[in-house]
């Protein structure tokens, strides 16, 4: 759990409850330098990843993640 009085090293480790966006096919990047980065599953932009957005804010991981199919 991310809070207030973290440190660095408390954030770095890799929680195999976050998601990694940039393998989720919802996943886009924006143009719009505040939210530089956007779900449309969710509809919504964020200034962090959106699944560490979604996990923040509910304390469940995604549940629209959808992996990149990968091309032959």
């Amino acid at each position: 759990m991310i809070t207030p009085f973290s440190s660095k090293k408390d954030t770095d480790k890799e929680d195999p409850d976050i998601i990694d966006c940039f393998s989720c096919t919802f996943f886009f990047i924006t143009h719009d330098r505040h939210y530089p980065y956007g779900c449309r599953a969710a509809g919504f932009k964020s200034r962090i990843m959106p699944s560490r957005d979604m996990y923040i804010n509910s304390a469940i991981p995604c549940q629209l993640f959808q992996e990149k199919k990968k091309s032959p």
